[in-house]
């Protein structure tokens, strides 16, 4: 009977192997049960740690905001008041996409939560760049003209799509996106309009000006046939235009901002010149166009922009006035913000384990029951056979 399949050393044998064999597959779920355990204590610690550095960093510069209040609020009126005329200027073109916009956040900030465009939506061209300089703030309009002053912006994909829906036939949806919220607010959408995706952008990939906290491009100065610098170079375009710190970087999936996407694509290299008869003598250095202070414009292509200037009624709000700021006032706020997004990714990491945590758990749990039956299984099999044997002898 040893050498029989039904023989009782032969049944013990495979319950043996059997029930080794689970027990090896529960061993393991627990490791890995054990494994995500610690992966989520650790990452909660470095989220925790985070989570303190950027309040005690929040509560300095919260410090500095109070001991100089007066300064600060000067020039949060002058900018907000700058911001707002800004705002107005794209309100009063009526069926434009930008001006639908725009309302949505001023005067229905209760419906914009709810739109699934408003997290990828950046904002409108005009709204993302600021100019110290008011004169400079025009030329850039009119260089770059009101149809792209008044663009969209959005991060991905996803959000271009959010904006206008198709029919099978390819009109356009009016019940959905963006023509949907003008009708809801007493807008119709009319014409064509732009929109530009950051992350479908060429983006820039040279250097930064060391230890600048607008996050600057270094660009190569350009130089005469003969070497020498042109007279009347004050810089570029690029350059010029202040950011807002949020904006500086992390907007696409390279952590890259709007400087080296959305405004080195709009404006390239573009030089600023003084004067009209500088910008003309530097021609042999100018590949990317060029502007004047005293209102001269050369495209890329060699086209020069002659006559009078025109008159571009939406352009770039004044800066906030960063220079009474510290030295490291701006630095901290990157900081901060760099902070918030390492946070941000050690959350889904956690939520990532959690997930896995469950899945090992209930496997775990599973495996046991089926142990556990099998057990029980395995044991009555035995009792009867020992009983057959019994009453076979």
């Amino acid at each position: 009977m040893d050498g029989m399949p039904n023989g009782a050393p032969y049944q013990a044998e495979r319950v043996l192997c059997t029930a080794k064999k689970y027990e090896k597959d529960i061993q393991m779920l627990g490791l890995r049960i054990k494994k995500h355990e610690e992966n989520i204590k650790f990452l909660k610690a470095q989220k925790n740690s985070l989570d303190d550095t950027i309040l005690d960093m929040q509560v300095s510069l919260g410090n500095y905001h109070s001991s100089s209040s007066p300064v600060i609020k000067d020039e949060d009126h002058t900018r907000m008041k700058s911001e707002e005329e800004t705002l107005e200027d794209i309100i009063r073109h009526e069926k434009s996409a930008a001006s639908i916009l725009c309302l949505l956040k001023t005067r229905h900030a209760s419906q914009t939560p709810h739109l699934a465009l408003s997290k990828d939506v950046l904002g409108v061209v005009a709204q993302l760049g600021k100019l110290d300089d008011d004169n400079l703030s025009r030329l850039l309009s009119e260089y770059l003209g009101i149809e792209t002053m008044l663009a969209v912006v959005c991060k991905t994909n996803e959000g271009v799509k959010a904006l206008e829906t198709y029919e099978k036939d390819g009109s356009i949806t009016k019940n959905s996106g963006i023509h949907e919220l003008g009708i809801s607010i007493g807008r119709q959408l009319d014409g064509r309009f732009l929109v530009i995706c950051l992350e479908n952008l060429r983006q820039y990939s040279g250097e930064f000006v060391a230890n600048d906290p607008q996050m600057r491009l270094d660009l190569l100065k350009p130089s005469l046939p003969n070497g020498g610098s042109p007279p009347g170079f004050l810089g570029f375009a690029v350059n010029m235009i202040n950011i807002d710190t949020d904006n500086l970087s992390r907007l696409t999936a390279t952590g890259n901002g709007l400087r080296e996407t959305l405004f080195y694509n709009l404006f390239s290299r573009l030089q600023v010149y003084n004067k009209r008869e500088d910008m003309l003598q530097a021609l042999p250095c100018i590949k990317d166009g060029a502007i004047s202070l005293d209102g001269g414009i050369i495209k890329p292509t060699g086209i020069f922009y002659l006559g009078c200037r025109a008159s571009i009624n939406v352009k770039f709000p004044k800066g906030c006035g960063t220079s009474t700021l510290p030295a490291n006032y701006l630095e901290t706020e990157k900081l901060i913000k760099e902070m918030k997004w390492k946070g941000e990714k050690i959350q889904e990491d956690m939520q990532r384990e959690q997930a896995l945590l469950n899945h090992a758990m209930f496997s775990f749990e599973v495996k046991k029951k089926e142990f556990v039956k099998y057990l029980a299984e395995s044991s009555s099999h035995v009792t009867q056979h020992q009983t057959r044997q019994g009453g076979t002898d």
